[in-house]
């Protein structure tokens, strides 16, 4: 499994790679676009973006000289009719500029690039919200040779894709960056900058009474108490942790280190590490982490003890106890062909 680490500057590459990143990708927002008054953006994100096809050129370069791949994301779910050309146009300067990967989550765009027969890889962005087989063969004939699982993906329906579809490389989500809702089917962005968050996590008071007027009983009340309190919790795992760190800088938040073994297990081909808004520290420790566990999976050591030492990893055992701040909730149990 390699590991795919956010990257928003080809100063990044060396402490990225050395940390363990085997595949980078990126997000690009040039002049043109960023003075746009529409809402037309280029990709999900609106932070954390190269800003120029010079930037990009120079990251690919490094990432090169250091035996790594850099993707550059254009997964917006759609593009207005009147930019499409020049949407293509800088898809065109973006693999002149040397990128390896186009992440893409508009299927007519798929369908676009794969007839011009461009000297680039095509991967279906988790965007496009891949949750079974026939869309994951729809993008594999539209010319994508890694989809990457929106987040919602058990371990149980990865094996199962991974299985039925050999011919196709998956990708799946193992740390950072949450979402309450299924981000393919929401249309603000995620997570933009500042750290407010989208729409999704804002914390709302809400004031409850029953159909027919008659009054709720104490115990409602208490229930429903109960039950906001429980939301706004999961709401604070989701969303980082409040973007804590341990005392040893580890990041908090949605974590799928435990699936790792499974992951392995079902054919995952790649270990998608979220959020190119982060400070640089928070993703470089991030890859180490994922590394760490990666390197206990290779060793072939019991999954038992890999699912120990993930679990301490962060010194917070209570925190993956909780269950809230899980990628993957579901049982991890695995078993190894020997």
């Amino acid at each position: 499994m390699r590991i795919v680490a956010p990257i928003c500057s080809p100063d990044e590459v060396a402490a990225l790679a050395d940390a363990g990143a085997d595949e980078f990708y990126c997000g690009l927002l040039p002049p043109l676009w960023r003075t746009r008054t529409d809402p037309a953006p280029l990709s999900r994100r609106g932070g954390g973006n190269l800003t120029s096809l010079a930037a990009l050129a120079a990251t690919a370069r490094r990432a090169h000289d250091f035996g790594r791949t850099l993707a550059v994301a254009f997964n917006a779910q759609s593009y207005p009719t009147e930019r499409w050309n020049e949407l293509l146009d800088l898809i065109e300067s973006s693999v002149a500029a040397g990128v390896d990967a186009l992440i893409i989550a508009d299927l007519g765009l798929l369908t676009a690039l794969a007839e011009r027969r461009m000297s680039v890889r095509l991967h279906l962005s988790s965007v496009a919200a891949c949750h079974n087989r026939e869309t994951a063969a729809l993008a594999a004939e539209l010319g994508a040779k890694r989809v990457i699982l929106p987040r919602h993906i058990t371990v149980a329906e990865t094996h199962a894709l991974c299985g039925q579809l050999p011919g196709i490389e998956f990708e799946s989500f193992v740390l950072n960056d949450g979402c309450v809702f299924e981000e393919g089917s929401c249309h603000t962005l995620h997570l933009p900058t500042p750290l407010g968050g989208p729409i999704c996590l804002d914390c709302r008071s809400f004031e409850y009474e029953r159909v027919g007027g008659t009054a709720l009983e104490p115990a409602e009340h208490e229930a429903l108490r109960r039950n906001d309190a429980e939301w706004e919790r999961w709401l604070w795992y989701t969303f980082a942790c409040g973007f804590t760190v341990t005392e040893t800088g580890l990041p908090n938040g949605p974590c799928g280190l435990c699936a790792i073994p499974a992951l392995d297990v079902a054919g995952v081909c790649a270990l998608k590490i979220a959020g190119r808004e982060a400070p640089l520290e928070r993703r470089r420790s991030s890859v180490a982490l994922v590394a760490e566990v990666r390197a206990r999976v290779r060793a072939r050591q019991p999954t038992a003890e890999i699912l120990e030492f993930a679990r301490a990893l962060r010194g917070r055992p209570e925190r993956c106890a909780s269950g809230y701040m899980c990628y993957y909730r579901q049982p991890t149990a695995v078993r190894r062909a020997h």
